[in-house]
C-alpha cells in the first residue's frame, strides 16, 4: 500500500479532539437541567419510599382534627362566614397539612444528609446554590400537594363536610406560596440545626403555634382590634385565609394584601436561602 494512502487511511481513524475550554470557562454555563431534575427525583423518591409515614398518616391526622372539632364546635349547624362550621373548617385544615409537611420534608432531608454525612454527596456535583434550593423546594411543595391532595379527596366523599373547588387559582396560587414558605423555612433549620431536637424546637415552639393561632378554627376579627391586627401581621393567617377563600367564596382578610405580603417574604427568605446555601455555612466542614 502506498505510504501516501496509509498516512490518509491512520488520519482518518483518529476522532477528532474536541477544542479544549480555557481555564475559567464553565461547562455547564446557566443550568444544570439533569443535576436538578436528578436531586428533585432523589427527593420525592426518598419521601415516596414511607409513604405511609410522609403522605398518608398526615391525612388521617387531619381527617381527624376534622371529626374532632366539627363534632365538638359544629353541633346544630353552626355558621361562619355564612358557611357551615365544618365547611369553614375543612379547607383551613387542608393547608396545614400541606406547610407542616412541606417544612418537615426539607429541614429532615438537609438534616438528615448532614447526621448520616451524606451531605458531602448533594455539594459535590456541578450544582449551584439555585439549583439546590429548586429541587429541595420542588421535592417539598410536591409533597405538600400530594397530601393536600389526599386529604381533600377524604373530605370530597366523606359526609358532612363540603369542599367545592370554587376559585382554583387562589387555592393554586396560596397553596403553592404556602409550601413554598414553609420549604424555605426548613431548609434554613436543616441547614442551622445540629441535631434532631433542634428541628423539633423549630416545628413545637415555631411552627405549629403560628399555624394553631393563624384563623384555621376561628375568624380572626371576633377576637378584637388587638389580637385581629396581631394575627393579620402573621404570615400564616393569610396562607389559610387565601386558600379558605378558593374554596367558600369568603375571606377573613383582604386577599390582595395577603397575596402580596406571602410573595415578599418568600423572595426575602430565598436571598436569605441562597446566601446561606452559597456560603456553606454548617454545610461544609
Amino acid at each position: 500500500m502506498p505510504l501516501a494512502m496509509m498516512d490518509a487511511n491512520s488520519k482518518s481513524a483518529v476522532p477528532a479532539q474536541r477544542p479544549m475550554r480555557e481555564p475559567g470557562v464553565p461547562v455547564i454555563a446557566r443550568l444544570n437541567s439533569e443535576g436538578l431534575k436528578t436531586l428533585y427525583l432523589k427527593e420525592v423518591r426518598r419521601f415516596f419510599k414511607v409513604q405511609l409515614q410522609t403522605i398518608w398518616a398526615p391525612a388521617v391526622t387531619t381527617l381527624l382534627f376534622l371529626v374532632i372539632f366539627a363534632v365538638a364546635l359544629g353541633r346544630g349547624d353552626r355558621m361562619i362566614l355564612g358557611v357551615r362550621f365544618s365547611d369553614f373548617l375543612g379547607p383551613g385544615l387542608i393547608v396545614m397539612g400541606m406547610i407542616q409537611n412541606s417544612f418537615a420534608n426539607s429541614s429532615s432531608s438537609i438534616l438528615v444528609a448532614k447526621v448520616q454525612g451524606s451531605i458531602i454527596d448533594v455539594l459535590m456535583p456541578p450544582l449551584s446554590a439555585g439549583e439546590l434550593l429548586l429541587a429541595w423546594v420542588g421535592g417539598a411543595l410536591t409533597r405538600a400537594w400530594l397530601v393536600g391532595a389526599a386529604v381533600w379527596l377524604a373530605m370530597a366523599v366523606a359526609p358532612g363536610v363540603d369542599v367545592p373547588l370554587r376559585n382554583p387559582l387562589l387555592i393554586l396560587y396560596y397553596g403553592t406560596m404556602g409550601s413554598v414558605m414553609l420549604a424555605l423555612l426548613g431548609i434554613l433549620t436543616g441547614v442551622w440545626a445540629e441535631k434532631f431536637d433542634h428541628a423539633a424546637a423549630v416545628t413545637n415552639f415555631f411552627i405549629q403555634p403560628l399555624t394553631l393561632l393563624s384563623g384555621t378554627f376561628y375568624v380572626v376579627d371576633r377576637l378584637g382590634p388587638t389580637v385581629s391586627a396581631i394575627a393579620h401581621a402573621n404570615p400564616f393567617f393569610h396562607i389559610i385565609d387565601g386558600f379558605r377563600a378558593g374554596f367558600i367564596g369568603v375571606s377573613d382578610g383582604p386577599l390582595l394584601n395577603g397575596g402580596l405580603a406571602l410573595l415578599l417574604v418568600n423572595a426575602a427568605l430565598w436571598w436569605a436561602c441562597y446566601r446561606v446555601v452559597k456560603s456553606g455555612w454548617k454545610l461544609r466542614a
